[in-house]
């Protein structure tokens, strides 16, 4: 059964579609923010984790399930262990140039073929933040070509970004990276988390997650 604050999430999401459109919400309706996404690991939920491995600094507690809600979970719900928040926004580091291709090559989340998935959550250390923003730049694609690499590995592999810092600093992450793709395409995933591994940006990473799923229903 879902506790209150699930029965809240759920009830977030049947609401957030008409807010999300710019209409105003119901008398009574849950206020909803659609670009707020959050994660809860636990006993229930649509993913099966099939694994869940600490790439660098702490792990996650492990959980057998993972929930993706839109919108503001107040409290954990019974069974959960940990829950994740971010929000999504606008693109960040990419020239009009990139973005026109990735517009036209990437596709949403949740293709019915698209029976896998991987949440991977990032911190990056106190130098990334120290830095400006065209330092950071000059890293992310000039010395990391990561958007080149992505771009690779589009359109089998689906992408959304979720950033955690636009939330507050005491987020135990600053991003939350989620992916979606077909069985066929699981290798080239893993293709693509290595080569990005490999690169500049990378040694700025502190903590790294990273959480393989499968969709169950």
């Amino acid at each position: 059964m879902l506790t209150r604050a699930m029965t809240v999430g759920v009830a977030a999401i049947l609401g957030g579609w008409n807010t999300a459109r710019g209409a105003e919400p119901s008398k009574g309706a849950v206020a909803v923010n659609p670009r707020l996404y959050s994660f809860v690991g636990g006993e229930v939920g649509k993913w099966s984790v099939v694994s869940s491995k600490a790439i660098i600094g702490d792990p996650l507690p492990e959980v057998e399930r993972l929930e993706i809600m839109t919108g503001a979970v107040t409290t954990i719900p019974d069974g959960g262990k940990w829950m994740l928040r971010g929000v999504t926004s606008n693109d960040r580091y990419v020239t009009r140039h990139e973005k026109d291709q990735l517009t036209n090559k990437q596709v949403a989340l949740g293709r019915p073929d698209a029976r896998y998935m991987a949440l991977i959550p990032i911190r990056k250390n106190a130098r990334w933040w120290a830095l400006t923003q065209d330092e950071r730049r000059a890293i992310f694609e000039e010395k990391s070509k990561h958007i080149t690499v992505g771009l690779k590995y589009l359109p089998g592999i689906a992408r959304r970004l979720h950033h955690c810092r636009d939330l507050g600093e005491s987020e135990p992450f600053d991003f939350l990276t989620l992916f979606d793709f077909a069985k066929d395409d699981a290798q080239a995933f893993d293709d693509l988390v290595a080569e990005l591994r490999t690169t500049e940006e990378w040694k700025f990473v502190d903590r790294e997650v990273d959480i393989r799923l499968v969709r169950t229903s």
